[in-house]
């Protein structure tokens, strides 16, 4: 101990173990999630001005996407009467910010009544419910573009944890601790969990996405968030982006 007293009065940076890690892996674990380190960590600050900041940006990115995407919008919506009967939007129940739930918007891209046998699944990679101009705009998100009026009013945010079901959210509360925490900050159609780890459809799945979604609250800035917007354009663009355990009907 004297040894790293005396490095760090010559201006040497000390960093504990659990903070090396959590820079290292952009996770935080659960096991090392507890309410007095939550207290006293650099992290987990609320400040008005981070979201006034946040929402000015998401508010000038949605106009901007609207007015630039309204083209692709109007070839997709034509596309998806043509091929199947039902409603070109899709909407769905979702658990916002603080428990608040709200209806989220996506371009169809399954069947009509696609969960009417099932009830409440996970969608898969192959899901035989999906139709052929579906698989195409889930593939290169345009399926997610209508989300944009999620922001516009609120509801969510560009980045941010993704929103899951009441029945989802229900069934993983009770098995995974901490899993409230995602409902601190609004949703977003894009986000750290997302980026960073790939299509999972079980409870450990959840469980491993959480670490990063906790991580991400603990440390929202204005610039992870930018960060974390060109990074999923570039994964967007190049195909490479994680595949999605959205469900949907």
């Amino acid at each position: 101990m004297s040894a790293l007293l005396d490095c760090k009065l010559k201006g040497i940076t000390v960093e504990e173990g659990e903070t090396f890690n959590e820079r290292m892996t952009g996770q935080i674990p659960l096991d090392h999630l507890k309410p007095s380190w939550m207290v006293f960590s650099d992290g987990f600050k609320s400040l008005r001005s981070r979201k006034i900041i946040k929402r000015t940006f998401d508010l000038t990115l949605s106009v901007s996407s609207l007015v630039v995407l309204s083209p692709l919008m109007l070839l997709t919506a034509l596309l998806i009467k043509i091929e199947s009967p039902g409603p070109v939007i899709f909407r769905q129940t979702r658990v916002g910010e603080h428990g608040r739930e709200f209806s989220i918007y996506k371009f169809r891209s399954m069947r009509k009544d696609a969960e009417a046998a099932s009830g409440p699944v996970w969608a898969n990679e192959r899901d035989s419910r999906v139709t052929r101009v579906g698989r195409i705009i889930r593939k290169t998100k345009i399926d997610e573009i209508p989300q944009v009026i999620n922001v516009l009013r609120g509801d969510m945010s560009f980045v941010g944890p993704r929103p899951e079901r009441p029945f989802f959210v229900k069934k993983l509360k009770e098995a995974i601790p901490y899993y409230e925490m995602r409902t601190v900050v609004k949703p977003g159609i894009t986000g750290w969990a997302q980026i960073r780890h790939p299509y999972g459809a079980t409870v450990r799945d959840a469980m491993e996405k959480l670490q990063y979604d906790i991580y991400y609250i603990k440390n929202m800035s204005p610039l992870l968030d930018v960060m974390i917007f060109f990074w999923t354009v570039k994964l967007v663009l190049t195909g490479k982006g994680v595949r999605r355990s959205d469900e949907q009907s």
